[in-house]
């Protein structure tokens, strides 16, 4: 049997045809037929194309000579004979919108369920949620601020962010609780080539310990930092005392949520004769509005979620070396919204309830 030539393809070719097997949204067909014309390019005979492919000789044949004759266009798929199908578009997206039946005991549709209740394939349904931007499997929360001081406090805290007062230090202070000690019942198995971190999926408690600290705004270090085994309000006058000692003779502005521990009568008092320093309330059910949150997220996903910890003081030792060197290289974080801006989709401008079909 003969052995066909290496086929002849331009390097812009090979690029394109490379990406194509690379992208996850490419289709399927065309990543094999991308791989067929990259294969017999290489030298690959048809008979070697077809094993290694798992396909027949005669399709390595066809997609050579479609690529011969028509380039990267004859590898698309050509318009089919016959009449084509029709698909009702804005009977997809209202029965969508509209929700599974009772009688499906479903909460949500799949791409499948509607498809076989509309006579339609799952795939003419997908290919009309991506259309419409239709997700129907996502879903999502929210949570309107009830606080009757909501825009006091927003234009109060947002107010400190973007106009600061001279000659003062502005910092967001909160508590990070119930941080565990987690080890696993096996060392953990490290990255390699081709293969994830992989950790045991149980693990022994060892305790756990709460984090406060403060981020000093301007720039966007954790100035003053404590781990303690509660979070009552001696823990948090505690921890405001360190945070007056890290800014001695600044007028100093804390930023704080509404936890009942940070309005206690004990925390008022120790206020009342320290009037250099003032507490700023972020509204009810706003506590992204503090900063320090932001550094939470961090630690927890760059030291905390993956690590593992023999005891709560080899937890907090992990902690304070995570943020010596997080000091090292931190910086501000540019607060942009503006009071307006975030008052505006603060509270609902009128009830929202599911889509009815008249």
């Amino acid at each position: 049997m003969p052995v066909a030539l290496p086929l002849a393809v331009a390097n812009a070719d090979r690029e394109v045809l490379r990406s194509w097997v690379r992208s996850p949204s490419s289709p399927s067909g065309l990543v094999t037929r991308a791989r067929i014309v990259l294969l017999a390019a290489e030298g690959a005979s048809n008979t070697e194309i077809a094993r290694r492919l798992e396909l027949s000789r005669q399709t390595v044949v066809t997609w050579r000579g479609r690529y011969r004759s028509a380039g990267l266009a004859g590898l698309e798929d050509r318009p089919r004979s016959g009449r084509p199908g029709t698909v009702d578009e804005a009977e997809v997206v209202v029965r969508t919108l509209e929700g599974p039946p009772d009688r499906l005991g479903v909460t949500h549709w799949s791409s499948r369920l509607l498809g076989a209740e509309l006579g339609l394939s799952n795939v003419a349904v997908a290919k009309v949620w991506r259309k419409w931007k239709i997700q129907p499997w996502r879903s999502e929360t929210f949570k309107f601020s009830t606080d009757p001081e909501l825009e006091a406090k927003v234009r109060d805290v947002v107010g400190l962010y973007l106009a600061p007062p001279e000659k003062a230090v502005v910092v967001c202070v909160d508590e990070k609780s119930q941080i565990q000690a987690l080890d696993r019942t096996a060392p953990m198995l490290p990255v390699r080539p081709g293969l994830a971190e992989r950790r045991t999926h149980d693990y022994v408690r060892h305790g756990t310990t709460t984090l406060f600290a403060a981020l000093e705004v301007a720039t966007g270090k954790i100035t003053a930092d404590a781990c303690y085994d509660r979070h009552r309000n001696d823990e948090f006058l505690r921890f405001l005392k360190q945070v007056a000692k890290a800014h001695p003779r600044v007028k100093l502005h804390v930023v704080a949520d509404n936890y009942a521990t940070h309005k206690h009568p004990r925390v008022k008092a120790w206020l009342a004769k320290n009037p250099r320093i003032t507490l700023h309330f972020t509204p009810t059910s706003c506590s992204w509005l503090n900063l320090v949150e932001i550094f939470f997220g961090i630690i927890t996903r760059q030291a905390i979620r993956r690590g593992t910890f023999t005891s709560v003081p080899d937890l907090t030792d992990a902690i304070r070396r995570y943020i010596d060197a997080y000091n090292d290289r931190c910086q501000p974080f540019a607060w942009t919204k503006t009071a307006d801006e975030i008052l505006e989709h603060a509270t609902p401008k009128r009830p929202r309830t599911s889509f009815t079909r008249h």
